[in-house]
C-alpha cells in the first residue's frame, strides 16, 4: 500500500514538471516558471503533509525519490562552481578586465562584505533584544540532545583556532584539492590561486606574446564551455525548486516552529530590515531599487528554496552580468568571496541574536554597549571562512559564541526550526554577495547602466 502511494506522489510530481516544460514551450519567462514552481511546490507539499504527516514511511520515502530532482539539481550547480570560479578569474586577467582596477576591486569587495556583515549583526542584536529573546528557558529533547553532542566535537576544533590562524586557511596549500571544495575555505583559495595564474599570464605576455595570446585563447574557449554548461543547468531551475520547497513544506515541524515561533518572527524581522539596507545601499549610488528587486528575485527564489550559497553561485554570477550589467571579473570576485566572507544572514544576524540570547546565562548584561561593541567586531572578523553551504551558519555561531566564551548548548536547541531560518538567511547572503558586485561596479564604472535599467530579466 505504501509503495502504490509513493508511486502516485511520484506521478503527481512528473506532472507537474510536465506543466513547468509545456510553460517553457511556451516561452513563459524565467522568473514566471520558477515562481509557478515554488508556489505548485508549496502546495503540493503542504497536501502531503496533511494527508501523510512528516514521519511517515510514505513521506519519506516520497521524498528520497523527489531529491533525485531537488537534490540533484543543486548538485548539478555545485559540480559547476569551481571550475567556474576558477576560469571566469582567470578570464578577467586574459580579457584585461581587472588588471588596472584589480586592488581596488578587491578591496571594495572585501569590504562591502565585511561592511553589512557587521551591519546586520547590529541588525540582528537590535531584533533579538526588541523582541526580548531568551535563551534560557528552550527546551531540550532528544534531537536537540542529539544535536548539542554533535556540536560538542566540531567546537573542540573551532576553539583551538586564533583568527590569524583562520586567515591563514584561507591560502591554498594545495589548489587540486581546493578545486574539489574539500575545505570550507577552498572557495576563496582557488580565487587566490586563479589569481596568481592570472598575474603569471601577464608575466608571459609581457616576454613571449605568442604564448600569452594562444593562452588565453585557450582560457577563453574553455569559459564558453563552461558558461555553456551554465546556461544548461539553469533551465532545469523551475523543476528544481518545485522538487525542494515540496520538501521544505512537506516535512517541516509545524508545531515545533510554532513553538519557536517568536524567534522565527525575531529572525525574519532582521532579515528583511537586512535586505532594506541592500536596497537602501543600491539607492544611494542612484540606482533603482525596484529593478534590482525584480531581477534578483529569480536567483534570490532558487537561494531561499536550495538553502546553498554555493549551489546558487552560477544563477548568482549570470543574474549581475546579464541583469545588471557588472562586468564578469568583478561579478566572479563579489560571488566568489561572498561564498566565505561577510555572509550577512548565515555570519551576520544569527550568531548575532545567538549571543543575545545567551549572555544572560554567562552573567553578561546584553544590553551592555561594551559588549554590542565586542560582538559587532568578533561577528565581522570571524565572518572569514564560513562555507557557503548547509551549515555555515552554525561554523559561524561556534566561532563567535566560542571567541565570546558563551555556552554554545543553544545552537542545538534551536534545530527545529533551523531549516525554516537557513532559507532567508541563504537568500540574504546571496542578495549581500549581488549587492556588494553592484556597489563595486557602479563606484569602478565596470557597471552597466543600460543593462541595469533594461526591463527583462534572466532567461534560461
Amino acid at each position: 500500500m505504501n509503495t502504490f502511494l509513493v508511486i502516485i506522489n511520484i506521478v503527481v510530481l512528473l506532472l507537474l514538471i510536465f506543466g513547468l516544460f509545456i510553460m517553457q514551450k511556451k516561452h513563459v519567462s524565467f522568473s514566471k516558471r520558477v515562481f509557478a514552481g515554488l508556489g505548485l511546490g508549496l502546495i503540493f507539499g503542504f497536501i502531503i503533509h496533511l494527508i501523510y504527516g512528516t514521519t511517515s514511511k510514505v513521506t519519506i520515502n516520497t521524498i528520497d525519490w523527489f531529491n533525485i530532482v531537488g537534490s540533484g539539481y543543486v548538485k548539478l550547480l555545485q559540480m559547476v562552481v569551481m571550475p567556474l570560479v576558477f576560469i571566469s578569474i582567470v578570464g578577467a586577467f586574459t580579457k584585461l578586465k581587472l588588471t588596472k582596477n584589480l586592488g581596488k576591486i578587491s578591496f571594495l569587495v572585501i569590504g562591502i562584505l565585511l561592511g553589512t556583515t557587521a551591519i546586520s549583526a547590529a541588525v540582528g542584536i537590535g531584533s533579538a533584544l526588541s523582541f526580548n529573546l531568551d535563551g534560557i528557558h528552550l527546551n531540550q529533547g532528544e534531537a536537540e540532545a542529539a544535536r548539542n553532542a554533535e556540536l560538542q566535537e566540531k567546537v573542540v576544533g573551532v576553539q583551538g583556532m586564533t583568527i590569524p590562524q583562520q586567515i591563514i586557511e584561507l591560502f591554498p596549500s594545495n589548489p587540486f584539492q581546493d578545486l574539489t571544495g574539500a575545505r570550507p575555505t577552498s572557495t576563496i583559495a582557488v580565487v587566490i590561486f586563479a589569481a596568481f595564474v592570472g598575474i603569471a599570464f601577464l608575466g608571459v605576455k609581457r616576454k613571449d606574446p605568442e604564448h600569452g595570446e594562444f593562452f588565453a585563447k585557450i582560457i577563453d574557449t574553455i569559459y564558453a564551455i563552461i558558461m555553456r554548461i551554465v546556461t544548461l543547468i539553469l533551465r532545469l531551475t523551475p523543476y528544481g525548486v518545485l522538487a525542494l520547497i515540496t520538501k521544505v513544506t512537506a516535512t517541516s515541524d509545524y508545531g515545533a516552529i510554532a513553538k519557536l515561533g517568536k524567534f522565527v518572527i525575531a529572525s525574519y524581522v532582521a532579515l528583511i530590515i537586512m535586505f532594506i539596507i541592500h536596497l537602501l545601499l543600491i539607492a544611494l549610488v542612484k540606482l533603482s531599487p525596484v529593478k534590482y528587486v525584480r531581477k534578483a528575485l529569480p536567483t534570490l527564489t532558487f537561494a531561499f528554496t536550495s538553502r546553498s550559497s554555493a549551489g546558487t553561485l552560477p544563477l548568482n554570477i549570470k543574474t549581475q552580468t546579464s541583469s545588471f550589467g557588472v562586468s564578469e571579473g568583478i561579478a566572479n570576485f563579489a560571488g566568489s568571496f561572498g561564498l566565505s566572507i561577510g555572509q550577512n544572514g548565515c555570519a551576520g544576524i544569527y550568531p548575532a541574536m545567538l549571543a543575545i540570547m545567551v549572555a544572560p546565562s554567562a552573567g553578561i548584561n546584553p544590553m551592555d554597549p561594551s559588549f554590542i561593541v565586542t560582538l559587532i567586531i568578533v561577528v565581522a572578523i570571524s565572518s572569514f571562512g564560513v562555507a557557503g553551504v548547509g551549515g555555515g551558519a552554525t561554523f559561524a555561531a561556534l566561532i563567535v559564541l566560542s571567541v565570546l566564551n558563551l555556552p554554545i548548548a543553544i545552537v542545538g536547541l534551536l534545530i527545529s526550526v533551523e531549516p525554516l531560518i537557513d532559507m532567508g538567511r541563504t537568500a540574504l547572503n546571496v542578495s549581500g554577495s549581488m549587492t556588494a558586485g553592484i556597489l563595486t561596479g557602479k563606484v569602478t564604472g565596470e557597471l552597466d547602466k543600460e543593462v541595469y535599467q533594461q526591463h527583462k530579466t534572466i532567461e534560461a
